[in-house]
């Protein structure tokens, strides 16, 4: 069997499968830490948020596709906006980006831009309100990622304000989405829709922040750096010099700065899962089981501020598994859970001045 047919067999096979095995195999290929955390959602819930991640899997295939000029992964972009909208043909979408792959995107993301049209088809079957909040959330994300594609990020962004946008658009956005999609299922939830939205960007900004400090080098070797030199400036640290197996203090005391940062906006992260009502526990864990894991890994990378590798500072299946039990012994006590963050965080610098954390703006500048 050549390649073609394996391919068109394969598709078959996960043409035969339920919409929501269909989703669940999607998310396990692409993310091995939303097809955990996804599932403890209710419907419909689970299956709207499932479908959302993979919209956005599909712009990052974009984004990260090395191969392809700046200004062609732009028209994809705009093109596949144009499929969330129902204003273009997702099979001629799907038929022309997998022809534009290259072998260095990951098997899995090949299968999803195949399966695009199916993917389409969900999206187009939920609510009038949840389609809105995925479109809005993939037309937003898609253009504000392409804002940093032609950039030399080779020496960081300018300023902590650039993070913070860049943050935005790929983790902030998501978390607005998820506020609406939480608003639609829940008339309790939407009384307290206008503080969960402002908390949810900064929900978006810790993790995403958490993940920018982990990946320093990882990035760095792709030639990419998401710091931001202001704030190592002001430790006389020049990030051009930055390197791996460093030994310099200064630079140190700007990722503790950072660390600051994320561990306020982790705060935030927490106080917007107690809006969410406690008898919730689903979307209360779906929260709850992120945040812990950014936690600890915050943890990891100020207990070795001088790591060179990804892996120095990524937490155990151990951590995960007591993330996961924490949450479900403690997750309709309010008082426990505050606990529970208090003591995950103990020993981290911060949290930041309230200034430092207030995202209104960085939303406000992007609304469609």
């Amino acid at each position: 069997m050549n390649g073609s047919s394996a391919i068109e067999t394969r598709i078959r096979e996960l043409d035969a499968l339920t919409s929501e095995a269909f989703q669940a195999h999607l998310l396990d290929g692409v993310s091995r830490t939303f097809a955990l955390t996804i599932p403890q959602l209710p419907e419909p819930v689970h299956q709207v948020v499932a479908n959302g991640y993979l919209l956005c899997r599909i712009v990052d295939t974009i984004e990260d596709e090395a191969t392809l000029p700046g200004e062609k992964k732009r028209r994809f972009c705009e093109r596949f906006i144009a499929v969330v909208q129902g204003k273009e043909d997702a099979e001629r979408f799907a038929r022309d980006f997998a022809s534009s792959l290259s072998d260095r995107t990951p098997p899995a993301e090949h299968e999803l831009i195949r399966v695009v049209p199916r993917v389409i088809a969900i999206t187009h079957g939920f609510s009038a309100e949840d389609r809105a909040a995925l479109q809005d959330c993939v037309a937003i994300m898609a253009r504000g990622m392409a804002d940093f594609q032609d950039r030399d990020l080779s020496s960081g962004l300018e300023t902590l304000q650039e993070m913070n946008r860049y943050c935005y658009y790929v983790a902030g956005v998501v978390g607005e989405m998820l506020t609406r999609v939480f608003c639609n299922y829940s008339q309790y939830i939407a009384q307290r829709r206008e503080a969960m939205m402002r908390l949810s960007v900064s929900f978006g900004q810790g993790l995403q922040m958490t993940n920018i400090l982990k990946d320093i080098w990882t990035d760095l070797e792709r030639g990419a750096c998401w710091l931001p030199r202001d704030i190592f400036r002001k430790h006389c640290f020049h990030l051009e010099k930055l390197r791996p197996n460093h030994n310099d203090p200064r630079f140190v005391a700007g990722l503790r700065d950072l660390i600051a940062i994320a561990h306020g906006h982790l705060e935030n992260a927490l106080r917007y899962t107690l809006l969410i009502p406690y008898y919730e526990t689903g979307l209360r864990d779906f929260c709850l089981w992120a945040l812990g894991m950014a936690v600890l890994s915050l943890r990891k990378i100020n207990a070795n501020p001088y790591f060179s590798r990804a892996e120095e500072v990524k937490i155990s299946r151990r951590s995960v598994k007591a993330t996961v039990i924490a949450s479900r012994l403690c997750h309709r006590n309010d008082d426990l859970l505050r606990r529970l963050f208090k003591q995950a965080a103990k020993g981290l610098p911060g949290p930041a001045p309230a200034a430092l954390l207030d995202l209104r703006h960085i939303s406000a500048e992007n609304t469609l």
